[in-house]
């Protein structure tokens, strides 16, 4: 799990003519990304990086030197290992984390897989997919998600009811 690549950020498109990229981000804005200085295996290297005042970030790349170039790279996703992340204090997750782990409710049941986190202004909620396909969402918070390791994701089984 340490090594998996973590998306930051993804392409939108070009933004002027001599090669800068829009970007949309994930995660906690333009100063977590300027933590790092290469993306996707080191394929990009960040020379600059400022905020759209949208939400976004525009950057530019040195591989990246027209505007051709910045919207071949559009739908890229800009990527950094997992363990070049910072540590997580008690309590906190990467999405990246929680994504692929087996569900298991306090009673025992397999319930799935978690498949996304999304959040829609109220706090993370997980989504869990079945084996029958159907999916669910947990909010996560510790009444319904008591407890998450490296293994697997524990739910209060009455949040896992069809």
């Amino acid at each position: 799990m340490q090594d998996k690549p973590v998306t930051l950020a993804a392409i939108a498109g070009a933004h002027g003519v001599t090669g800068e990229v829009r970007l949309k981000l994930f995660g906690e804005g333009v100063a977590a990304l300027k933590r790092y200085r290469a993306f996707n295996d080191s394929s990009l290297t960040l020379e600059k990086l400022k905020e759209d005042g949208k939400g976004g970030a525009i950057a530019r790349f040195a591989e990246v030197t027209d505007r051709t170039a910045a919207e071949k790279l559009r739908g890229t996703a800009l990527t950094v290992p997992r363990s070049a992340l910072p540590a997580l204090a008690d309590g906190e997750y990467y999405h990246a984390d929680l994504i692929g782990l087996p569900a298991v409710s306090t009673t025992g049941e397999a319930l799935g897989t978690c498949i996304a986190v999304e959040n829609f202004g109220a706090g993370d909620v997980l989504e869990i997919r079945r084996e029958n396909g159907k999916r669910f969402m947990v909010p996560m918070r510790a009444q319904a998600v008591p407890e998450w390791n490296a293994d697997r994701i524990l739910i209060e089984a009455a949040y896992a009811e069809d």
